[in-house]
């Protein structure tokens, strides 16, 4: 028997300091390619760094950099907390 996998969320319910990994994405296929091509693919793990003064952009670390993302991004963002 194997374990139910666990459920997915947007990014953009993250907080400061939490971990995550790429799932899958519900954006439309440019803005799906343009996160494709900075390195946010499935699987990939990731911090959230910070967030602007007023909440948007978020900033997240992943493969040795950081990257910022708008909210409106980071909700199409599936992810899995780790």
């Amino acid at each position: 028997m194997t374990a139910p996998a666990p459920a997915s969320e947007a990014l953009s319910g993250f907080g400061v300091g939490e971990r995550g990994k790429v799932a899958g994405f519900a954006l439309e296929p440019e803005q799906r390619q343009r996160l494709l091509e900075m390195g946010l693919t499935v699987g990939v793990q990731f911090e959230v760094v910070r967030f602007a003064p007023m909440g948007d952009p978020m900033e997240i670390k992943l493969r040795g950099y950081h990257l910022s993302l708008r909210k409106k991004e980071a909700a199409g963002v599936q992810v899995v907390r780790i």
